[in-house]
């Protein structure tokens, strides 16, 4: 379908919690198509479907040449001890600051026939599937950094071009 354009901090879709996908039209497979489409750019770990405007629980991934994509993922398991790691966000453009994540992370949902699909890793992909599975809750990499981090960002995001 399109890559689509990437909603940013401060929309206030990004801070809604995601409704689960009840049923598999034309609707939720272009959702899917788009997701993937706009998680192929260089760069891009995971999109949420927040953050293309759409309040639906899915996401895409792009770990390691690894593209794919969740319907209604849920985390089913965390695992090791959370250590920092630099962190950004499509949607808070140009910001990287260090965030508690587990090692390793795995997911469960579904694929677009219904079957169930699970996903696993450790290390960037751990990441992702935490991290984009936060977006689906309505939270931002920012809401889980610790109290100085947070007030840095957001003097940042006061003064970045794109706010």
């Amino acid at each position: 379908m399109t890559e689509r354009q990437i909603r940013l901090f401060g929309d206030p879709v990004l801070k809604t919690v995601s409704d689960p996908v009840r049923t598999v039209d034309s609707g939720v497979r272009g959702l899917v198509e788009d997701l993937i489409d706009s998680v192929i750019p260089p760069g891009r770990a995971g999109v949420a479907a927040p953050q293309i405007g759409v309040n639906l629980r899915a996401f895409s991934y792009n770990v390691d040449g690894d593209v794919g994509y969740i319907i209604n993922p849920e985390i089913v398991e965390l695992s090791g001890e959370p250590e920092l790691v630099d962190e950004g966000c499509l949607s808070v453009p140009g910001l990287w600051f260090p965030t508690m994540r587990y090692p390793f992370a795995r997911v469960t949902g579904t694929d677009l026939e219904g079957n169930t699909i699970e996903l696993s890793g450790t290390g960037v992909m751990a990441q992702a599937l935490q991290h984009e599975t936060d977006h689906l809750d309505g939270k931002l990499y920012l809401d889980r950094l610790d109290k100085e981090s947070r007030r840095e960002a957001m003097k940042q995001v006061r003064e970045s071009n794109w706010f």
